[in-house]
């Protein structure tokens, strides 16, 4: 069992977006976009966070970095609630807090060039950096993998892969203690992506960052997460070591994630997806169970209780499923 105090804690929270307008200016509807979150990431570890396109994973990373606040709850980085800070005592943490984005070219401003895009959190945070900003820039730009020449163009005379890697650059110039990764290598080749990827890791290892990896590919999350956490719909529905989790799944949605995966002979799986129906409107989304409408083993209950995260095989390893037995009290399964 792990005893560390977390590094960064996620406590019940919530965020709802208001969806079209009325005549007099009021919100039609609300999305809610992440339904009672409780999370941790330890200090030095990479958490995984998965799940299909929709389930809120992006909006949960932005409010780790605090590029937007909770409807409810608190995230809160070594005993500072990030979304309850003063402006100038936010500055002061989110320096430590850095994201790498999903779409390299979009994230960085057309106007500048590369070295004044990767200088520019120096002047935010660190302005006694003063001359020495070039000689660090020139340092980190080798680091990552861009020439000296890079520097001087402009992000549209770059390719994605070399557009990530400024974009790695800008993330750890005020060498921060966490990185979140929001689907990295998504939008990369895939002859790139085991670049970047290895990149970031290597970073990862000799800069002793804790990370939070946002991915929807479960091949990826599998050999870089320490921990896995696992979404549908605004929810965590399964969350634990990450060798445990693929070897032994316990929710029904991540039993489904892991048999889609694909398969080098399809005709040998042995098991076949069971889920039915589409995914549900986060307009509208199921009572109790958000997937009880597509889950095949749903009872009675999971329509009208929602399924608490309880520890199943290990102290470690819980799911969010009224099917799912809980650990006995003093077991030595973990």
């Amino acid at each position: 069992m792990n005893t560390a105090t977390p590094l960064i804690e996620v406590r019940q929270v919530s965020r709802s977006f208001p969806v079209g307008r009325t005549l007099l200016g009021k919100p039609r509807n609300t999305v809610r976009a992440l339904d009672g979150i409780d999370l941790e990431l330890r200090r030095g570890e990479t958490l995984g966070l998965v799940g299909e396109s929709g389930c809120g994973k992006s909006t949960l990373a932005r409010l780790l970095v605090a590029l937007d606040q909770p409807s409810s709850g608190d995230v809160v980085f070594e005993g500072h609630c990030l979304n309850r800070l003063s402006r100038r005592k936010l500055r002061k943490e989110r320096k430590r807090i850095q994201m790498i984005f999903q779409d390299p070219l979009a994230s960085l401003n057309p106007r500048m060039t590369v070295r004044a895009s990767i200088a520019e959190p120096l002047g935010n945070f660190l302005p006694q950096a003063g001359v020495d900003a070039d000689d660090l820039v020139d340092e980190l730009a080798l680091q990552v993998g861009l020439s000296l020449h890079h520097l001087d163009r402009f992000p549209h005379e770059l390719s994605g892969g070399q557009c990530q890697r400024v974009g790695i650059a800008r993330a750890i110039v005020s060498s921060p203690d966490v990185i979140v990764a929001d689907e990295p290598v998504s939008a990369l080749d895939v002859s790139i992506q085991a670049q970047i990827l290895n990149l970031l890791f290597d970073i990862k290892d000799r800069m002793g960052l804790s990370m939070i990896f946002v991915s929807h590919d479960l091949s990826v999350v599998s050999h870089v997460s320490d921990r896995v956490a696992v979404m549908y719909l605004g929810r965590i529905v399964e969350v634990g070591p990450s060798r445990e989790l693929f070897e032994s799944p316990q929710h029904p949605y991540t039993k489904m994630l892991l048999e889609a995966l694909p398969h080098p002979r399809p005709e040998a799986r042995t098991r076949r997806p069971e889920v039915k129906g589409e995914l549900p409107s986060p307009l509208n989304p199921p009572a109790g169970c958000h997937f009880r409408t597509r889950c095949p083993k749903a009872v009675s209950e999971c329509a009208s209780v929602i399924p608490a995260l309880k520890q199943t095989a290990s102290i470690e390893h819980s799911a969010a499923c009224h099917l799912v037995p809980a650990r006995l009290e003093g077991s030595n399964s973990d």
